[in-house]
């Protein structure tokens, strides 16, 4: 299979509700994923994501409900060209 680049950012309730963190072990779950989240300035949540499509949409599509105490509005997708760049899926600060 392909390996592909998902861009996210995550709009809604994500921060303070142990988003990032549940983003790394839904990852981690899925299994194959590389990449990192973070939390931004302006309330949302960015994720940078890569791995097999099927994971990778997986994950997309995870993010779109999130921890049971997220109430996410809005999740823009942008592919990408995986680079290969990462060897973990980690929170970052």
């Amino acid at each position: 299979m392909k390996t592909v680049r998902a861009h996210a950012y995550v709009s809604g309730l994500v921060q303070g509700v142990f988003y990032r963190a549940n983003t790394v072990e839904a990852a981690n779950r899925i299994g194959g994923l590389t990449g990192w989240v973070r939390n931004l300035p302006d309330g949302r949540v960015e994720v940078v994501c890569e791995g097999e499509r099927d994971r990778v949409e997986e994950l997309v599509v995870w993010l779109r409900s999130g921890p049971p105490a997220a109430r996410v509005s809005d999740v823009e997708v942008v592919w990408e060209r995986a680079t290969g760049e990462f060897d973990s899926f980690d929170v970052r600060y």
